[in-house]
């Protein structure tokens, strides 16, 4: 399997842990809903950055998750680390 196609499965088994936390502590369904959004934004926000001449952004297991989990926040810090590393 693809590395790229495997980091996008990480990133959805975030996002579905993700909703299902956010759903067993009674978060409404528009909160979750904003939520996943945001998630998928973040996760496509990765992918498009690395297509940026100059902006080398490692896809790995744990940006994948980060990403998934708290989407653009979670890129931006990301990006931040990468330009340190």
């Amino acid at each position: 399997m693809s590395q790229v196609v495997q980091y996008i499965l990480i990133a959805i088994a975030a996002i579905v842990v993700l909703a299902i936390v956010l759903k067993l502590f009674k978060f409404t369904f528009g909160t979750i809903v904003k939520v996943l959004i945001n998630a998928v934004i973040g996760i496509a926000a990765m992918f498009l950055l690395n297509l940026i001449p100059g902006v080398d952004m490692p896809i790995v297991w744990w940006t994948a998750l980060i990403t998934g989990i708290f989407g653009v926040p979670g890129v931006i810090v990301v990006l931040i680390i990468s330009f340190f590393i």
